[in-house]
């Protein structure tokens, strides 16, 4: 397969996930949004799934951040600080390369309960080489 991209993951086909896109033409990153309703408990790590796989060339990768907006409004952050999808992940015997993004609630009211709806984009794919 060349090129690069994302597809649907079998779980989640026809469940209304939207294939990544750049909101603009000069945009360095795909917004990934949720394909499920998830609560982020407060100070905690969440695995929010995107129902999404990504394919790559072999000498690429696809990192992951977390929407600034979110970052600064929210206090949500990666729990891993910045995720890494390898190029061999796509279609892999596990899971089918499924991207999962760890987050966690770092809200500055330590008591406060976060939700990210089905559909909203709350992270960022950069593919590099």
């Amino acid at each position: 397969m060349a090129g690069r991209g994302f597809e649907i993951v079998t779980a989640y086909e026809g469940c209304g996930i939207h294939l990544p896109v750049r909101k603009t033409a000069k945009s360095a990153g795909y917004d990934l949004e949720a394909a499920e309703t998830t609560v982020l408990a407060p100070h905690a790590v969440t695995v929010v799934p995107t129902g999404l796989k990504a394919f790559m060339e072999g000498d690429e990768y696809l990192s992951i951040f977390i929407r600034s907006s979110l970052a600064f409004k929210k206090g949500l952050m990666l729990a891993n600080s910045t995720g890494i999808v390898d190029s061999d992940y796509y279609n892999n015997a596990d899971n089918e390369g499924h991207i999962m993004i760890a987050i966690y609630n770092d809200h500055p009211d330590e008591h406060k309960v976060l939700t990210v709806e089905k559909g909203k984009a709350f992270a960022q794919g950069i593919f590099l080489p």
